[in-house]
């Protein structure tokens, strides 16, 4: 049975691991310090109101995350959840963690727009991601980092 919940303290091994497996996978542009992905979790157990994480967990071990940005947009006429990333272990897929992951996104933070993005050749993802009823952008998006150290 699959269960989703919100990222707690005593998944900080095993949130660490499934991220840097994500960034070692070719769903991403490339990998980021590890800095990043221990912040990314202090900020979202810490009861940030912008950063959120589910965890999926089949048979008492997780085998999947969801890391979340909330905001708000004018253009889609208020909140918007930004599902920054998804990912499910291998020996998981085809289980329904990644849909069950972005159906209790979708549950639990209602907004006018969900947002995220993928490779243009992840084709697994894109297939979910259109079962869900998602729909790609016209946008080119831009973006310009402000680099922070590693820590």
């Amino acid at each position: 049975m699959m269960v989703i919940r919100d990222l707690a303290l005593r998944d900080k091994e095993d949130y660490i691991a499934m991220a840097e497996e994500f960034y070692s996978s070719p769903a991403v542009l490339s990998p980021i310090p590890r800095g990043y992905i221990e912040r990314a979790f202090d900020e979202t157990v810490s009861g940030s109101p912008y950063a959120k994480a589910l965890v999926a967990e089949s048979g008492g071990k997780a085998v999947g995350y969801a890391l979340l940005a909330l905001t708000y947009s004018q253009e889609a006429g208020g909140r918007v959840v930004w599902i920054d990333e998804v990912y499910v272990r291998p020996e998981a897929r085809g289980l329904g963690a990644g849909s069950a992951l972005i159906k209790e996104t979708l549950a639990r933070y209602p907004a006018a727009r969900c947002r995220l993005e993928l490779e243009p050749d992840n084709d697994g993802a894109r297939r979910l991601y259109e079962r869900l009823g998602f729909n790609p952008l016209p946008y080119v998006q831009m973006y310009r980092e402000n680099k922070k150290s590693d820590e």
